[in-house]
């Protein structure tokens, strides 16, 4: 039986900035648009952490049964390493799922936006689907798209539309950059997997473009942030904070472009996250202090 620590490690923490960097944006975004609502604003969280948990044991349970991850380079998964069994993994997935579900119909229900329920669908099924179903589209080389879809516009605008009825440039921008950079987490991660992933049949997008055209997209993905920022500091000055974040980046981007490969490019998960934690935060804020 998995221990405490084991489960925590299984739920990927390292992966969170992908759901609270959008909704920080978001919040920034809204306040622009003088419509923030903090409790609209904290069941948005909470709804973006149910689903990053959820997907990530969604796929250390999809990954596991498939054996995907019989040899994998990186932190424990719990059904591959046999550290919990695969029901288990199954449950705690589909609790989170249900959490998100729940806290989602509470804020349709508030805003009375009846479709929104569609896009709480889609973003659930979007999560199982990913490494789940007989055809996962993660093992399809989409994983990237989705993940801009769905931690990047779809959070980002969710949280803009549920507090201010509407969305704005500036909050497309922020969803944008945010896409991006969270893109660039799950790239730097298959990156690190491109042999095994390839040996287990699962050709994500780093398969497809091998590993120097992987590295050049990275480098594409965190350089979008930057435009966005300039973009929305010609009308917003403080906005230009969000190139502090430039600082944060130096680090990842040289790992990657000097070619290292397999558990050293696990830190550039964390600090890419980091980064993109930062922006969001220096970012919205400087939008809510142009409302």
């Amino acid at each position: 039986m998995a221990t405490v620590a084991e489960w925590i490690e299984g739920a990927r923490p390292r992966t969170l900035p992908n759901a609270v960097a959008p909704v920080l944006a978001g919040v920034g975004a809204a306040a622009q648009l003088d419509a923030l609502s903090w409790w609209r604003s904290l069941l948005a969280l909470l709804v973006a952490l149910a689903l990053i948990v959820g997907v990530n044991f969604a796929n250390d349970y999809s990954d596991g049964v498939k054996g995907t991850d019989a040899a994998r380079v990186g932190p424990l998964r719990l059904v591959g390493s046999g550290a919990a069994s695969a029901r288990a993994v199954l449950a705690a997935a589909l609790t989170s799922f249900g959490l998100a579900a729940v806290l989602g119909l509470v804020l349709v229900v508030v805003t009375g936006q009846w479709w929104l329920l569609l896009a709480g669908a889609a973003c659930i099924a979007g999560a199982w689907f990913y490494t789940g179903g007989s055809r996962p589209y993660g093992y399809a080389g989409f994983g990237e798209v989705a993940v801009f879809v769905f931690f990047g516009l779809a959070a980002v605008l969710g949280t803009v539309y549920v507090q201010a009825g509407r969305v704005s440039w500036e909050a497309l921008g922020c969803a944008v950059a945010v896409g991006c950079l969270s893109m660039a987490v799950l790239v730097a991660n298959n990156l690190r997997d491109i042999p095994t992933d390839r040996v287990a049949g699962k050709i994500t997008l780093a398969v497809r473009l091998g590993d120097t055209g992987t590295r050049r997209f990275y480098l594409v993905l965190v350089t979008v942030p930057v435009l966005v920022s300039i973009a929305l500091g010609l009308v917003h000055p403080a906005a230009f904070v969000g190139l502090l974040t430039v600082a944060l980046l130096v680090v990842p981007v040289r790992t990657v472009t000097s070619g290292h490969t397999g558990l050293q490019l696990i830190p550039v998960l964390r600090d890419t996250g980091f980064a993109m934690l930062a922006w969001a935060v220096l970012t919205g804020a400087a939008l809510a202090l142009a409302s």
